[in-house]
Formats: C-alpha cells, sequence, structure tokens
C-alpha cells in the first residue's frame, strides 16, 4: 500500500510538471496601463494581433483614465503605460516612474451636444467660448470626473472661461466619474454637452440626440505618448519585453497598423511618433 502510494504521488508530480511548462513556455506577455478611449474606440483589437504575430508577445490592457494608468504605473502594476496627458506624462518620467516619454499618435477632442443646441454653441470653433455659454445658459454638461487625459483636457478649457465648474457641480454640472463610452451615454441620456475624443464619438452607437457642436479648434488637439514603467524601481517590470512593444508601435509597422484603424472611412488616430 505505501508503495503504492508513492506511485501515486510520483505520479501526480510528473503529471503536474507536464501541465506547468506549456502554460510557461505561453506565458510571454505585457501589462499596459492605457486609456478608455484607446480601448473603447477598438484600437487595440484592431492592432495588437499584429504585434502578437510579429512576436509572440500577447498584450494585456488596463483600460482606466489617464491619471489612474500613470498612478498604476507608479506602482509597477504594469510594463509599459500609454496615455494623453503630456504634462503629467513628462512628470511620471521626471519623477522616475518612466522610462523616456515618445509621441505615439494624435487625433482631437470634439465637444459634443444635444440636437436641441440649448447653448447656440454649434458650428463654433472656439472652445472656450462655447464652455462660457453652456454655463450661461446652465445648460447640462456631463463630465467624466476621473482624473482621465479627457478630464484634465476639459478642466483645462474650463480655466480661460473663469468659471467655477465644482461650484456648479450637481446642478447643470454633471460629474460621471467613469469612462468616456459611459460619459457619453449619460450626455445623451440627459441631452446634456460633453467633451470626448473623436475616437471614442466615431466609436460610440448610442448617440441618441448628441451630435458634434464644436470641432476644429487648434486647443482640441489631442496627444498620445508612451512610456516604459521604469524597471530600477520595480525590478518585476518585463523591461525587454514592453520595451519591444514600445519599439514595434512607434515604428513602421505599428505606425501603419495604427493608421490603417478606420471606422465607415474614417482614420481615428494619426501616428505621430518621431523618424517614422
Amino acid at each position: 500500500m505505501i508503495q503504492f502510494r508513492k506511485a501515486l504521488a510520483i505520479a501526480a508530480v510528473i503529471a503536474l510538471s507536464a501541465l506547468s511548462t506549456p502554460v510557461e513556455a505561453n506565458d510571454k506577455y505585457i501589462v499596459v496601463q492605457s486609456t478608455t478611449s484607446t480601448e473603447q474606440s477598438g484600437l487595440f483589437k484592431h492592432i495588437l494581433p499584429m504585434f502578437k504575430a510579429k512576436t509572440g508577445i500577447d498584450v494585456r490592457i488596463v483600460a482606466v483614465g489617464t491619471g489612474q494608468a500613470l498612478k498604476n504605473g507608479e506602482r509597477g502594476d504594469g510594463d509599459v503605460v500609454l496615455v494623453h496627458a503630456k504634462a503629467a506624462e513628462e512628470k511620471f518620467v521626471a519623477d522616475g516612474f518612466g522610462v523616456k516619454r515618445t509621441e505615439v499618435m494624435y487625433n482631437d477632442f470634439v465637444l459634443v451636444g444635444p440636437e436641441s443646441d440649448p447653448a447656440k454653441v454649434a458650428g463654433s470653433k472656439d472652445i472656450v467660448a462655447a464652455l462660457k455659454s453652456i454655463a450661461e445658459a446652465k445648460a447640462p454638461f456631463a463630465s467624466r470626473g476621473d482624473d482621465s487625459g479627457t478630464h484634465k483636457a476639459e478642466l483645462d478649457h474650463w480655466k480661460p472661461t473663469g468659471i467655477d465648474v465644482k461650484s456648479a457641480s450637481g446642478e447643470w454640472y454633471r460629474s460621471t466619474g467613469s469612462g468616456m463610452g459611459p460619459t457619453l451615454n449619460t450626455a445623451a441620456g440627459m441631452s446634456a454637452y460633453a467633451l470626448t475624443d473623436r475616437a471614442t464619438w466615431l466609436s460610440f452607437k448610442n448617440r441618441g440626440p448628441l451630435k458634434i457642436v464644436v470641432e476644429g479648434d487648434k486647443r482640441l488637439f489631442n496627444q498620445y505618448g508612451i512610456m516604459l514603467v521604469n524597471p530600477a524601481k520595480h525590478p518585476t517590470v518585463k523591461a525587454t519585453e514592453g520595451q519591444a512593444f514600445i519599439d514595434w508601435i512607434t515604428g513602421v509597422e505599428g505606425q501603419n497598423a495604427i493608421r490603417s484603424f478606420q471606422i465607415g472611412g474614417e482614420q481615428l488616430f494619426f501616428p505621430n511618433a518621431p523618424g517614422v
């Protein structure tokens, strides 16, 4: 009986070893902290299979607001950060949490609002003037309120208006504390204005009464940057694989992959990595 039990134990160990070996062999992946706009627009679904086909590396996306993505990177919860708030990204690198910031692509923000346009801003190319008009009309405005890149940009545009949106919070100014898609759903349900990146807007299906009312202001430019999480600060970072992804997405193949992503014949992101 003792010999039989020993044999069973040995067999179990061998079986477990056989099962674990292929998992380890295929366990080649990185975690990218990124934004809801890159995820919800469908960009990653389009480009990541191309990267895996070339390198064999899986990319697991954590889609959160830019502020949260950077905080996650600071804790070492990920290998790469791809977000859109240049000043915050530069601080991330300056503080030693990231290794070199490289520009990847851009698009723009647009202001959407209801067909009825109670603030009478449709057709304007001046985002600051439009926000002033919305505040004066006390027209509903849905903000992400989540420290995302879009939220940071929105607050930057409110600053020159001199309007304290915090004091209006809960009245005509509504903070959703959620991603771009849910915020657009809220705006559609409330017939409210909202600032959104164009990529998420183009992929958004539940538009209801919403349309683009302000676009074309150069202040609405939306740049994305990518950084490796610093392995000197977090030794668990997969630096080789993470850098391989950065090199690919900022290289010719990755930039062409971004360029080829379209919805309804419209390009959602425009690659602009240096030297490509």
